[in-house]
């Protein structure tokens, strides 16, 4: 939930300049990021300190022992959007973010160098240590204007996604069919090239045909998912659904920024990718509340 609405509220913010929209429309979209972002991390250090047992086996587990990774990238997102109002308050976050990445990434693939990993157990949430982690500390670094650091980490990450990609697609490719509970997990592959071309676009001074590539393999890549929406809603709906916004935000992102660079084929979809990228926010959002809702009510109401 928090990649998701911190990259559209940066969007927004972006869009300002582009259709004259309020500014108060990004700036809210982005507090209630921060406020989601507060919230899952208090209960997250809680639910560490009440159930360790369980937190040591998330962490080896060999799907869910990846996700950790989004403490601190959920952490990195929120530099850009408190730079403008503190950036002491920035820098904190930086440090903190970039720490919990680096010192996750290398025990979680230290881990897997040593004990292997069974192929049928494979899902996209690998990418989330090496190429998330690092593609989120390049933007950050970026918005910092520490763009020789951010090149660093962008490539530890662009290197780590080009390996991972073809294993991952090789377990979508395998015989076997890939298990509808672990389908939203696909959300998160199809996300790093448009992640990838946002980072990249905090670290240049203007737009080059990199970030073009990068945004053009984004929009095939929502195209495909368009395409396969029935086999990925499979799986009942839950929060895991929020794994699909990274991709789309960071794709909005992108194309109102080359459209503010003057790019002329983001000047024709920049504002309808942003317009569907809310749309489809908006409705997981409408989701979420309801399900928390109902869920409250069937643990308060009379027996």
């Amino acid at each position: 939930m928090v990649l998701g609405l911190a990259g559209l509220g940066q969007a927004w913010r972006a869009a300002t300049a582009l259709l004259h929209v309020p500014p108060l429309i990004g700036e809210a979209v982005i507090a209630l990021a921060a406020g989601i972002w507060a919230a899952l991390l208090l209960g997250y250090l809680a639910s560490a300190f009440r159930a360790p047992a369980a937190m040591r086996e998330e962490f080896r587990h060999p799907v869910q022992g990846a996700t950790p990774a989004l403490v601190g990238i959920a952490t990195l997102l929120m530099v850009p959007a408190v730079r403008p109002y503190s950036e002491v308050a920035a820098g904190i976050l930086l440090v903190a973010g970039v720490s919990w990445h680096l010192l996750f990434a290398m025990w979680h693939s230290g881990l897997g160098w040593q004990s292997g990993r069974d192929l049928h157990s494979l899902s996209p949430t690998v990418y989330l240590p090496t190429v998330a982690g690092n593609f989120t500390s390049s933007a950050a670094f970026g918005v910092m204007g520490w763009s020789d650091i951010g090149w660093c980490f962008m490539g530890a990450g662009f290197f780590s996604w080009l390996a991972l990609e073809s294993v991952v697609l090789q377990r979508l490719w395998d015989s076997s069919g890939f298990p509808s509970a672990q389908r939203s997990s696909i959300g998160i592959h199809l996300a790093p090239p448009a992640v990838a071309g946002a980072s990249w676009l905090t670290l240049v001074a203007a737009p080059d045909h990199w970030v073009i590539m990068l945004w053009g393999y984004g929009l095939f890549q929502l195209a495909l998912g368009c395409r396969l929406v029935g086999w990925l809603r499979a799986q009942p709906f839950s929060v895991a659904y929020w794994s699909y916004t990274f991709g789309v935000s960071s794709t909005a992102a992108i194309a109102v920024k080359l459209a503010l660079a003057g790019v002329p084929v983001a000047t024709h979809v920049a504002a309808p990718v942003l317009i569907l990228a809310t749309l489809f926010e908006g409705y997981l959002l409408a989701r979420t509340v309801l399900q928390l809702v109902s869920a409250l009510w069937m643990a308060v109401r009379p027996a």
